[in-house]
């Protein structure tokens, strides 16, 4: 496995922070968790093509977890000609309308659609780039899962529980992927809850939002729907994950001094390796080595 945190922000606009998306490689399939506003141009920097993805998961409909999948799932099947089709794409109960009323006939992008495959300069450029006579129109492939499902990839599976955000609005999901000898959680949005811990259990490297200071939440309402940074220690430890990227960093806890206190709070609740998120980093699923002094 290896994983990029593409977006580590929150809906709010920053331009050191997308917002929430990130990238896990394992074998041939490139999996993208979430693409929040900003994450086009994430992948760009990452190295890695709209091409390399496979699947795409969502772990819920709040748009800064999926406002850029238009443009990431046009550009693939733009650029990608003949096997532009073969995204996958799951996600919680209203991926299939979100997609239909994206792509469909009478969609969003449905008038873009019939220029790309019936006009012919859009058909020139698909069959320069590897295409035939025809176009068909982008069609992913698109499963709903529910709690308690699993999805079997190639040499790998993915699992989901229910986490606590915005009910009853939207369905929500955290995730765990496993391979033969290693394994991946996401939490999505979520605060404190025991179902995202025994879904976490042992897992290698856990993705956790990390909203606030514990604490400040506005309201009830947001105390049940995010977590803050002593909840996220205590998710961290019962689980015993080994590794925990905190991610989902709002403007509050973004300030020169402080993150370094955070985190010293949650490693007197939780043993295991601490990650500060931030866009772009590679987080290794392996001890934590320092690099050779040159």
């Amino acid at each position: 496995m290896k994983l990029t945190l593409l977006g580590t922000g929150t809906p709010a606009p920053y331009l050191n922070r997308a917002s929430s998306s990130y990238l896990l490689e394992i074998g041939d399939d490139l999996i993208l968790f979430d693409c929040g506003p900003g994450s086009y141009n994430r992948i760009l920097e990452s190295g890695y093509s709209f091409n390399d993805i496979t699947h795409v998961f969502f772990s819920h409909f709040h748009y800064d977890h999926c406002a850029d999948f238009a443009a990431i799932a046009l550009t693939r099947w733009d650029h990608l000609a003949a096997s532009g089709n073969d995204l996958i794409v799951v996600g919680p109960s209203h991926t299939r309308n979100f997609i239909d009323k994206l792509f469909g006939e009478n969609g969003a992008f449905g008038p873009d659609q019939d220029a790309r495959t019936l006009h012919d300069a859009s058909i020139g450029y698909f069959q320069a780039r590897g295409g035939g006579k025809t176009r068909p129109r982008f069609s992913p492939v698109v499963h709903e899962i529910a709690p308690g499902d699993i999805f079997e990839g190639e040499g790998w599976s993915l699992r989901c529980v229910e986490v606590p955000h915005a009910q009853p609005y939207l369905q929500c999901l955290g995730y765990r992927v496993d391979t033969a000898d290693r394994s991946f959680c996401y939490s999505g949005d979520s605060s404190y809850t025991e179902a995202f811990i025994a879904l976490a259990r042992d897992c290698d490297v856990m993705v956790h939002m990390c909203h606030r200071i514990s604490g400040t939440e506005l309201n009830k309402g947001a105390q049940r729907s995010s977590a803050g940074h002593l909840e996220v220690a205590k998710i961290a430890e019962k689980s015993r994950a080994r590794k925990c990227v905190l991610t989902h960093l709002s403007e509050q806890i973004n300030v020169p001094g402080l993150p370094e206190r955070l985190i010293r709070d949650i490693q007197g609740i939780y043993s295991g390796d601490v990650v500060w998120g931030q866009d772009l980093m590679v987080v290794p699923f392996g001890d934590i080595v320092p690099k050779a002094l040159e």
